[in-house]
């Protein structure tokens, strides 16, 4: 064949591995569109130009897909906890940069906000939700251990009741997520933070 007759190479196609991504940062960027709507596989699938049957070589489901989601969090905010903790040995400012860590992450992926609080998962699989509320009771028993360094370190009294600090901490995180999510993502979840966070510590 020479240089005339030959045809235009074709745009290589994605590796499964990024396909995979692909899928997944889709997702996350039509769960942030504030109208809210469900997601279906058939919207997702329009919105790659792809068919469904497409979709399903990737995930064989999209309670997959959402696992996916949520494996992307939980790697993300775990291993930011886990720095939070190896880097600062104060209790109190382990506190103040997990509180601050965990709503601006929301701030940053308002999509997974929506699975954070559970608003995307309510037509799908009960295995989601039931996934999240462990990584909900993961984040809850680090400000757990950040309270109790905090006692053993002498910043905060004996008989502070650390589980009972822990789920105020937790519920202010919570109500923030879901008044960030619930404004169509208007009202940031940082909003007054710093106004705050001092007596929710301390």
């Amino acid at each position: 064949m020479n240089e005339e007759t030959a045809s235009a190479p074709r745009p290589a196609r994605p590796k499964p591995g990024e396909r995979r991504l692909q899928i997944l940062q889709t997702l996350a960027t039509m769960l942030q569109e504030p109208q809210g709507d469900r997601v279906t596989t058939a919207a997702l699938a329009g919105r790659l130009q792809v068919s469904e049957a497409a979709l399903y070589r990737h995930f064989a489901s999209k309670a997959q897909m959402f696992e996916g989601l949520i494996e992307f969090i939980e790697s993300t905010v775990f291993g930011l906890i886990n720095q939070i903790s190896s880097q600062d040995e104060d209790g109190l400012r382990q506190l103040r940069a997990t509180i601050t860590m965990l709503l601006g992450f929301a701030e940053k992926n308002p999509g997974m906000t929506r699975v954070l609080i559970g608003d995307a998962l309510v037509t799908e699989d009960d295995r989601l939700q039931s996934r999240i509320n462990q990584l909900i009771d993961r984040i809850e028993a680090s400000l757990k251990q950040s309270f109790r360094v905090a006692i053993a370190q002498g910043r905060l009294s004996q008989d502070t009741d650390t589980a009972a600090r822990a789920g105020i901490v937790l519920s202010f995180i919570l109500g923030r997520w879901l008044r960030y999510a619930k404004s169509g993502f208007k009202r940031s979840p940082t909003e007054l933070l710093e106004q705050q966070i001092g007596p929710l510590i301390v």
